[in-house]
């Protein structure tokens, strides 16, 4: 099997509804509050109510996971890297 090096991922068609953030982060601390106030001021229709936590098995990271409609790559591209610059966040996907 072969690749081929002109290949390229599939677009994202905007708007894109369900889209899955994940941020992985400390779950000591005011992270949670940051992410959530990150999240609220990217994307205005945030649902809350589908947010997910998931707890790490030693407890010291939780992940949370959001659902939202994505409106374009600048939206998404600002709000990884505001997401990323916060120390205690170690993730974003």
């Amino acid at each position: 099997m072969t690749q081929d090096s002109e290949q390229q991922p599939p677009k994202i068609e905007f708007p894109c509804e369900d889209y899955m953030v994940k941020v992985v982060r400390d779950s000591e601390g005011h992270v949670h509050e940051f992410v959530l106030e990150v999240m609220r001021r990217h994307v205005p229709d945030l649902d809350e109510a589908r947010l997910k936590h998931t707890p790490s098995r030693n407890g010291r990271f939780t992940s949370m996971t959001f659902f939202i409609v994505a409106t374009g790559e600048a939206q998404l591209k600002a709000l990884f890297e505001e997401l990323k610059a916060h120390p205690g966040v170690h993730m974003v996907l």
